[in-house]
């Protein structure tokens, strides 16, 4: 069985026992976290809104991690004006521990 859900922005397809990094959330590690919307769930394939309000997708976090390291630069061209930058994204894994399709 598997879910689509969203996450942040983005969504993703989950199944259980599938660790999945997501953005960083401020939950503790061992914390318990639910995902809503679900968006679809398989094994009765379900689509359609009003079916999928006791959809549940529950995970634990298991811990933290970061992406790698993104480096800019801004130049213009005769004006002696450089700039650098970086940034390095903050995710957190989490365990997807089960998938309901109703509540």
């Amino acid at each position: 069985m598997y879910a689509v859900i969203r996450v942040g922005t983005s969504q993703e397809r989950v199944s259980e026992g599938q660790l999945v990094r997501v953005d960083l959330r401020p939950e503790e590690v061992g914390a318990d976290v639910h995902f809503e919307p679900v968006l679809l769930v398989d094994g009765e394939v379900v689509v359609a809104g009003p079916a999928l309000r006791g959809a549940t997708v529950t995970g634990r976090i298991v811990g933290a991690e970061t992406g790698p390291k993104i480096r800019a630069l801004t130049y213009k061209a005769k004006a002696i004006q450089r700039r650098r930058w970086g940034h390095r994204q903050h995710y957190s894994t989490v365990e997807i521990t089960k998938i309901s399709a109703k509540a």
